[in-house]
């Protein structure tokens, strides 16, 4: 598939945290680029600092150190507004535990993020309806979560990270709290979104599901270890 230069570049990236005097280095010296339309897994064992990385490319956290690009634009030093806005605009999320609002049904759930953007009624009723029918949930756009299996409710919340056409999908261990039949399905989701030119950055314990991707990133210790290419 073709590739169109670099989303994301992260130069000596270091988060450090500070609790009752003890420091936590969570990433030291993290070097990643990541192109247009690329597919990447981030994988390692728990507390290795992949949530943290996914994170500070989400901009729902701050490097301590080192800088990062995306889209060519430094983010580093943003103000919160500002990350809020390139965050809503650039960026969609993938939950592991789905993240979808209870009293909302399917359809509001979606169109939530883009009511936020300032998108018109019309231009937002446009895009949430290509967005359920693309993961198949447009049957259910007027059913509660609480109405929907995991799996279905994953498929909505992949929806609502679709919906606004970001550059890059960020999944947070998208089939953690699924089945592994659910599972399969959401991979087989995520790499038909990639086939149809989506940038996908997905953390997963799972060497099976890390698989998936094109290159993998294996994080020990808040290092880089190894990549490697599928």
């Amino acid at each position: 598939m073709q590739t169109n230069g670099h989303l994301i570049q992260l130069d000596d990236i270091t988060k450090v945290f500070l609790t009752d005097e003890v420091e936590t280095h969570a990433l030291s010296g993290i070097h990643l680029d990541i192109l247009k339309g690329e597919y990447v897994s981030i994988a390692g064992p728990s507390g290795c600092g992949k949530s943290t990385l996914l994170s500070i490319l989400g901009l729902l956290d701050t490097a301590t150190a080192g800088t990062y690009k995306l889209n060519n634009r430094p983010v580093t030093d943003l103000n919160p507004s500002e990350r809020a806005r390139v965050r809503n605009q650039e960026i969609g999320f993938i939950f592991q535990s789905f993240n979808l609002i209870g009293d909302l049904d399917v359809f509001e759930n979606v169109e939530l993020p883009l009511t936020y953007r300032g998108m018109s009624p019309g231009d937002r009723k446009t895009a949430v309806t290509a967005a359920l029918e693309r993961v198949g949930m447009s049957h259910r756009a007027r059913h509660l979560p609480s109405q929907l299996s995991g799996g279905q409710q994953q498929r909505v919340a992949v929806a609502r990270a679709l919906a606004g056409k970001p550059s890059v999908l960020l999944a947070d261990e998208p089939t953690g709290n699924l089945d592994s039949r659910n599972g399969e399905q959401v991979m087989q989701l995520l790499a038909e979104l990639h086939a149809d030119g989506a940038t996908i950055v997905m953390v997963t314990h799972d060497e099976r599901f890390a698989g998936h991707a094109q290159r993998a990133i294996h994080l020990f210790d808040g290092r880089v270890v190894e990549e490697t290419k599928h």
